[in-house]
């Protein structure tokens, strides 16, 4: 094997090369394949799968409808209880919930393929120009909503179909949070997060405003001032820091803002990438960074996790993945210093850790791992300087089970809330959640007195 340049560099590959590496992971299956795999369904009554699916989709029913060859009411089926399932049959993992929870997985083995029957059946619907919902009679009621990513989409659109008015304020340039800049471009391909956007919003009623920032252009106090109810979807912030000699150095980046410089980049041969590229942490982000390290070109992809394999937050699916591309997983190793060469990254030290009586520490023997350019997947901070008095739960919002916070009139959802399990799937479930719970509240204001005699 030719031995690739030293460094960060771009054009590591050829332009078919990049093609290729960077196409649709799991294609969209085809009529014939849709019905083949809709009639391995059990179509059981009492569905484990639909108990596991955060946004309790009735499994059963919408791969009912695939098999009598009715995908766009099984979209439908779909759409009621989450209307971004089409980017979560992309990036769900099902093989940890309703796939894992199969009947047919447990007898077995190999479940029944639900996130790709759902893709089959979301994107028939929108290909098709399919909008299901029509608003309701206007309310006069505004809502403000804070974050346009998943639970901030999901909230809108239910409170837009419910007839208030909604208007987004979001800090980036578009709209979609997470699926637009946080996830793999494998997963997701052809600008599909903007395609599912535009769907969400065809609905009417919901106006956005980007370059947004809440505690820059408008304070929460601002919001409640001028909204009949508030709801936070806010995303996380930065990442957590190493803490360690090197870490400023040129060369060692953030894995959050390299996935999104991906995701944004319409020719991938212009993202640099080293030769011996170390990504540090044991999450989803750690393996989309170095996946995608590995598909730009780099020859060697170390991740170095601090535990072991059982504790990774990736999902098994996920580090056989990562293993399959060429991907180097090491576990119980905590990086202990970055090393340089001419104010570059030349290495990082590691040092070896074990479980002591439940509590993670070094063992004392430490080893080099030679690398030009490392990535911090280490988990994301939630900045919660701009919420006042809004009462916090480690370091997240604190809402009760509707997604109601401290303050009246004030809900929140997604990735800032205590509790929450960072998944695509659960963010829409609080948005939607706490839409519900907003409209109760604002329609039981509204009703006139029953007088009692």
């Amino acid at each position: 094997m030719e031995r690739l340049e030293t460094g960060i560099h771009a054009g590591r590959l050829s332009p078919a090369e990049y093609e290729a590496n960077f196409s649709d992971l799991h294609p969209r299956l085809d009529n014939h394949e849709a019905l083949v795999a809709a009639d391995r369904c059990y179509f059981c009554h009492d569905a484990p799968c639909m108990t596991a699916c955060p946004t309790s989709i009735d499994i059963p029913l919408f791969i009912r409808q695939i098999s009598t060859g009715n995908p766009i009411g099984s979209a439908k089926t779909i759409f009621d209880q989450n209307i971004l399932g089409g980017m979560c049959a992309r990036v769900c993992p099902t093989e940890e919930l309703c796939e894992q929870a199969c009947v047919r997985n447990t007898a077995e083995e190999r479940p029944v393929e639900i996130g790709r029957l759902q893709r089959y059946a979301t994107d028939a619907a929108m290909q098709a120009g399919k909008q299901f919902y029509v608003r309701a009679e206007a309310t006069g009621k505004k809502i403000a909503v804070v974050g346009a990513g998943p639970a901030g989409l999901a909230a809108a659109h239910r409170l837009a179909v419910k007839g208030h008015s909604v208007t987004i304020y979001d800090a980036r340039e578009k709209s979609g949070g997470l699926n637009e800049y946080g996830i793999a471009t494998y997963k997701t391909v052809d600008d599909f997060a903007q395609a599912e956007v535009d769907y969400v919003l065809s609905i009417g009623g919901i106006e956005v405003r980007h370059g947004a920032l809440l505690g820059r252009e408008f304070s929460l106090a601002d919001l409640q001032a001028q909204y009949d109810a508030v709801f936070l979807g806010i995303g996380l912030a930065g990442v957590n820091a190493l803490r360690i000699e090197g870490e400023n150095l040129a060369g060692v980046d953030d894995a959050v803002d390299f996935i999104a410089a991906l995701r944004q980049a319409e020719d991938k041969s212009g993202i640099a990438i080293g030769r011996r590229v170390v990504v540090l942490g044991g999450g989803m982000t750690a393996i989309d960074a170095a996946v995608q390290a590995k598909l730009l070109g780099a020859e060697e992809v170390t991740i170095c996790y601090r535990r072991g394999k059982e504790h990774m937050n990736a999902s098994e699916y996920e580090q056989d993945l990562a293993s399959s591309k060429g991907v180097i997983i090491r576990h119980w190793l905590a990086p202990k210093s970055i090393l340089s060469q001419d104010g570059k990254v030349a290495a990082i030290e590691v040092e070896y850790t074990k479980l002591v009586e439940g509590r993670l520490v070094g063992t004392g023997e430490t080893g080099v791992i030679a690398a030009d350019q490392i990535f911090k997947a280490i988990g994301q901070t939630f900045e919660a300087s701009s919420l006042g008095s809004l009462r916090m739960e480690s370091g997240r919002i604190a809402v009760d089970t509707e997604g109601h916070t401290s303050l009246d009139g004030v809900w929140a959802g997604g990735d800032c809330v205590f509790g929450g399990e960072d998944l695509t799937v659960s963010a829409v479930a609080h948005g939607r959640d706490a839409a519900e719970s907003i409209h109760r509240t604002l329609s039981a204001a509204a009703a006139p007195a029953v007088a009692v005699a």
